[in-house]
């Protein structure tokens, strides 16, 4: 077998090239900035990403869907890991319970989904039950604590249940008692047929009484 003799010509150009290299690689690392020398990241409250028509479900202990949120629009923020909709609307899912719905304009999901802030124009309507009409409660802010299965505000409020109506201060609606307590200055007028109550009988030989003035009830009340 023949053996290839190298030219000292390719020598010299080999250990030129090798210098090279090793110089550029010295070069790099050079004006790299060491790990001591970057400056941590720092998250902001910019979008990382974004997402249309947007439908979450939240799952009971047992596996049943507990909540759903939907929402038109939503963006999600890096620093914080908050979620800001567009048009949201909350559904809670009680078995055997009329549906429990929240609605408004703009709304905040918190990163481990446990609280949904619900923002201008707020609505919260439980369907009617066989024994109970609708409830309507509107307010500028309703929050939703999805692990307590409690919704609540602390802005003004109106409250409609069938034909009566209330107001308050503030509001806490558990969805797993179906108690309402209204808080603060509470005012309104329920009519009778919501206190368990019959309207008195109609005489026709007498001159009707002056009818009652409305009633107003304070505290919590149940629908």
């Amino acid at each position: 077998m023949a053996i290839q003799r190298v030219s000292p010509a390719s020598l010299l150009a080999i250990v030129v090239l090798a210098g090279l290299a090793a110089g550029t690689y010295w070069l790099v690392q050079r004006t790299l900035p060491s790990d001591a020398d970057r400056a941590p990241y720092v998250k902001q409250h910019i979008p990382d990403y974004y997402a249309d028509d947007m439908v979450i479900s939240m799952l009971s202990p047992n596996g049943t869907t507990q909540y759903r949120v939907n929402a038109v629009h939503m963006t999600h923020f890096e620093d914080d890991q908050t979620t800001a909709m567009t048009m949201p609307a909350v559904r809670a899912f009680t078995p055997d319970q009329p549906e429990v719905t929240a609605t408004s304009k703009r709304g905040t999901l918190n990163a481990d989904m446990s609280v949904v802030d619900l923002y201008d124009d707020a609505v919260v309507t439980r369907q009617p039950g066989p024994r109970d009409p609708e409830m309507r409660a509107l307010s500028e802010h309703f929050q939703v604590l999805v692990n307590e299965d409690i919704v609540r505000t602390e802005k003004p409020v109106q409250l409609f249940r069938g034909t009566s109506v209330m107001y308050g201060d503030g509001m806490i609606f558990n969805n797993i008692t179906r108690a309402v307590q209204l808080l603060g200055n509470v005012h309104g007028t329920i009519q009778p047929a919501e206190l368990g109550g019959k309207p008195p009988p109609r005489q026709s030989a007498a001159p009707t009484a002056p009818s009652a003035p409305p009633q107003t009830k304070q505290g919590s009340k149940t629908p």
